[in-house]
């Protein structure tokens, strides 16, 4: 489903849910190609180094996997045969050992242990035939480890490059009443921001440290130590495959970062714990680690807690208080515990962060400090949130904002007029992205969208945002009016929906070269989840021109979902992909999406996967293909009972023949057609308001105009937003 490199070695790295995200950015800053998320972990593809440099400097990762071979396996037979087909001498000496691990299951196979012995039979029986002798089973540490994927009738045979999991630094060697995973930890202090704080001249505070994890780990991160680099055993050592030369000169590199960084490293990190024998563990796990010099632990409570006077620039408290599912609280009530976390925080670390996970937001709340932002992660099988907090410096009294004019009150009255009439059908249909407001009155010209939806990285808590699109002004309307206006319009329309600055997403239109032109987008790479008809999808509200999901093709969509089941599907200029995820849903049978952007074929990927459609792991055969759609329909022969075609209004890129709607429409239906099966359906439909459909050119269909009935309820007083049709073989 990816845009495949040739050549590259796939790999798949697996990490605890809720930091796939920062996985997928970490891997990217190691240099790995094609990276796309998962669900607890993340693809990628790159020469073996890749993989190398991800058992070494992932601070992330569980496991990295390479992907040796894929085949059906409907019962354990199958999966035996397929196994066999292998050529495990490749991967393994006779005399060496292997371990098999197996995940998941299919219809014929139920039971992970039977399945991992069928592999395991495999491989023996192929060294008895071919040598007469066979490797040993070494489930601890063995030679090679074997990773098998069961899911929907496919296997995945892997090559547990990691070996153990890579959480497993080696220098944690004893753990408290509730220890955090390593990796964990680490997702926890980027997420935090800890890097930047570190770089900025800031330190680290763990009140309730433990054994001593979350201080280690910030260590590791400041001195620029590969989490991995201390680790005496990796899967691919006892590899046939492995390059011993290669890994030699990633572990040399690695090493000389590492005392470098111990160099410069700054003695600010301090823990603090009140149970003297887990406080013990963190001495012996900073000795392990060689942090012992610049981490300082101390036996204390919470309450006596204040800042280390060695800390006077702002930075980092972090800790993994008590849950209350995970331990019980020794001292007091678990919830005065955390009443009396907010208490020290806001008295004694004014201007600092802070960041507290648990798995119980009520608790969060007891602390008594506004989260700026929330992540959803899992401790283990718990679902737990990470709070983050700006303590403030002061207690500063806010400005009044000034009041509103006599049009600013009219619209803010206008558009909470629209909002609670639209709110009732957007509720009853089950719509959380739908437009509030569309220069309903002519002074105050631009769109506004409502998008009800939660960052990617698992926030706990869908929240509104806005995107208002201005529209051009006429050339009677001075430029410092119409700034004026939309400034206006903006504060209005977040008065009104309670939407804050910072959730609103601005296109203004800039003066420039050839008149009047939206100007620059923003590149915050900031996507958004949300959910429409059951499903999800990806929104960037901020660096393009559109969000990702086109709010009035939403019948569209649902048109499509009714008519996709069993049929061959394809859509053309896929865009984000949000037409495939329907006609996924709806059942089509080997569904193609056809677009020439690499970015949104990355983008309709991410979307697929997010709904559990497309990808090896997920067992559907989704195709996405990077080509122009005259390409593609005059290039291959294969036939589609529906054909979804929305294409833009004008192209011109680079790696194309410009494209006009209205000039070319004729060519693209006609080979549409062509690829039509009997009885099929082409939907068709475009933006462009001028646009007049050719239908004595395109005699050979008989054409059925719907666009009243695509028209969704929030657009009804712009009904020349989109125009649609039906086309069958006439």
């Amino acid at each position: 489903m990816s845009i495949e490199t040739p050549g590259a070695q796939k790999f798949f790295a697996t990490c605890p849910k809720g930091l796939e995200y920062l996985l997928v950015d970490e891997l990217k800053a190691l240099g790995a190609g094609e990276v796309h998320e998962a669900l607890a972990g993340a693809h990628f593809s790159g020469a073996l180094d890749a993989g190398y440099r991800a058992c070494l400097w992932s601070r992330l990762a569980s496991r990295v996997l390479m992907p040796i071979a894929e085949f059906a396996a409907e019962d354990g037979d199958a999966l035996y045969q397929g196994a066999l087909a292998i050529d495990w001498s490749e991967h393994l000496a006779p005399d060496a050992s292997f371990a098999v691990d197996a995940v998941g299951s299919t219809k014929g196979i139920t039971h992970t242990q039977f399945a991992a012995l069928r592999v395991k039979d495999a491989i023996v029986d192929q060294f008895r035939s071919k040598t007469g002798s066979r490797p040993d089973v070494d489930t601890e540490r063995p030679s090679l480890r074997v990773n098998l994927l069961l899911r929907r009738g496919r296997a995945i045979v892997s090559l547990d490059l990691s070996g153990t999991p890579l959480h497993q630094r080696g220098y944690r060697l004893g753990k408290g009443l509730a220890p955090l995973k390593e990796n964990l930890a680490a997702g926890m202090l980027l997420r935090a921001g800890w890097p930047a704080v570190y770089a900025q001249g800031g330190g680290l505070v763990d009140p309730m440290c433990g054994s001593g994890t979350l201080l280690v780990e910030a260590a590791l991160i400041a001195a620029d130590v590969a989490p991995g680099l201390r680790r005496d055993y990796f899967g691919f050592l006892g590899w046939r495959g492995h390059d011993a030369a290669l890994w030699k000169t990633l572990h040399d590199e690695a090493q000389a970062r590492a005392t470098a960084g111990a160099q410069a490293l700054k003695p600010v990190f301090f823990g603090f714990d009140q149970d003297p024998k887990v406080l013990n563990e963190a001495v012996h796990n900073a000795q392990y680690a060689l942090m012992s010099g610049f981490v300082h632990l101390g036996r204390q409570s919470l309450e006596h807690l204040h800042r280390p006077h060695e800390l006077a620039t702002p930075g980092l408290v972090i800790c993994n208080p008590p849950y209350g599912e995970r331990m019980t609280a020794q001292d007091g009530d678990i919830v005065e515990l955390y009443r009396l976390l907010g208490r020290k925080l806001k008295s004694e670390f004014p201007g600092w962060r802070a960041s507290v996970i648990t798995s119980d937001v009520e608790l969060g709340r007891v602390i008594g400090l506004s989260a700026d932002k929330k992540y959803k992660l899992y401790n283990g099988a718990l679902e737990c949130v990470l709070l983050n907090f700006e303590i403030a410096s002061a207690d500063a009294p806010r400005a009044e904002p000034k009041p509103l004019s006599p049009g600013a009150l009219m619209v803010k009255n206008r558009i909470d007029k629209n909002y609670r009439h639209l709110r009732k059908i957007a509720q009853r249909e089950g719509v959380e992205c739908w437009r509030v407001y569309d220069a309903d009155l002519p002074e105050y010209a631009a769109a506004i969208d409502i998008y009800r939806a939660r960052p990617i990285d698992h926030g706990s808590e869908a929240v509104d945002y806005l995107h208002v699109q201005e529209y051009q002004a006429p050339a009677s309307i001075d430029e410092n009016l119409a700034r004026t206006r939309l400034r206006e319009l903006v504060r209005a329309a977040g008065e009104a929906l309670g939407v804050p600055r910072e959730r609103v997403a601005l296109k203004q239109r800039s003066r420039g070269k050839g008149g009047e032109k939206y100007g620059r987008m923003d590149e915050r790479q900031e996507f958004l989840e949300v959910g429409e008809g059951g499903l999800l999808f990806l929104v960037n509200l901020y660096d393009y021109l559109d969000t990702g999901l086109f709010l009035d093709h939403r019948p569209l969509r649902a048109i499509v979902l009714e008519l996709a089941r069993g049929k061959r599907f394809l859509n053309l200029f896929c865009y984000t992909g949000s037409v495939s995820v329907y006609a996924a849903a709806g059942g089509a049978a080997e569904p193609t999406s056809v677009d020439l952007s690499a970015t949104y074929l990355d983008w309709a990927t991410r979307n697929l996967q997010l709904n559990g459609f497309g990808g090896i792991d997920q067992g559907r055969n989704h195709k996405l293909v990077q080509a122009d759609a005259f390409e593609y329909l005059q290039q291959h022969s294969a036939m589609y009972d529906l054909i979804f075609v929305d294409p833009p209004t004008f192209s011109n890129s680079k790696r194309a023949d410009d494209f006009d709607v209205q000039r070319d429409h004729v060519r693209l239906l006609q080979l549409c057609g062509e690829r039509l099966l009997p009885g099929g359906t082409i939907l068709f439909s475009n933006n462009f308001r001028r646009f007049k459909l050719d239908a004595a050119a395109l005699a050979q269909f008989a054409i059925k105009d719907i666009s009243a009935q695509t028209i969704p309820f929030d657009f009804e007083r712009n009904k020349r937003i989109h125009q649609a049709w039906e086309l069958r073989h006439a």
